[in-house]
């Protein structure tokens, strides 16, 4: 099964649609939509569509993109997780090409905005802070900033809850071994909702959280249990 997870904040306008667009590229695939509502503060949960397939998770208090997106992907079922932005800027139609990937061996599947629909300075702030990001903890990802991406359920095992986490689950994955890879996806304009994050957040902060994970990284245990070794059962 493949599981939708998506972070929400303040996505009224946003929920219907996208939902829509995900059942209809997933049509014919068991799937669930995982919302996670990071206490938002107009309708959308209450816009959020009344489905078998949609489960909601609705946070009491405002915890950021990064607790959002670790509690959806520790409660997803699935084997495969899919992760997405609320905003629409993803495309759902690119879900299927990167699940392709997958059964290519890897074991995350990064997309990058090859044709980024954002303003000019948002384009900037991004590309300094990936560019050193990439270099420091050597993930080879060129827009981890791209949230649109498909994992195989046991990569969550090296995700850890802290804020920024977002930004460096490559990095946290491939650090435990996976493999990992990426390719150009579709990057919409914002129709609805306004953007939630300036530069303080996609450049200071993600610089002093990339010297926390440079070092988790150096310290990190890879464990790999030798099956000939194993006894009968």
């Amino acid at each position: 099964m493949l599981s939708v997870v998506i972070p929400l904040f303040n996505e009224e306008d946003n929920i219907v649609p996208l939902c829509e667009e995900i059942t209809t590229v997933l049509a014919g695939r068991p799937y669930e939509i995982v919302l996670v509502d990071d206490k938002s503060t107009d309708r959308t949960l209450k816009q959020i569509p009344s489905k078998p397939e949609i489960r909601v998770i609705a946070f009491s208090k405002n915890t950021g993109q990064s607790g959002a997106m670790y509690a959806g992907i520790h409660a997803a079922l699935g084997d495969v997780l899919i992760l997405m932005d609320g905003d629409r800027q993803n495309d759902p139609s690119d879900i299927p090409k990167l699940l392709a990937e997958l059964d290519k061996g890897f074991d995350l599947v990064c997309g990058y905005r090859a044709s980024r629909k954002d303003t000019l300075v948002k384009k900037l702030t991004s590309l300094v802070a990936n560019t050193v990001r990439s270099r420091f903890t050597r993930d080879g990802v060129r827009d981890t900033g791209c949230t649109l991406k498909v994992l195989r359920r046991q990569c969550r095992e090296a995700l850890l809850p802290f804020n920024g986490m977002h930004r460096f689950i490559p990095a946290l994955i491939k650090g435990m071994g996976y493999r990992i890879t990426e390719m150009p996806v579709n990057h919409r304009p914002r129709v609805a909702g306004v953007s939630k994050y300036g530069f303080g957040n996609r450049a200071l902060r993600a610089t002093l959280d990339m010297f926390a994970v440079r070092w988790l990284l150096s310290r990190q245990i890879q464990i790999r249990v030798d099956s000939s070794h194993q006894e009968p059962s």
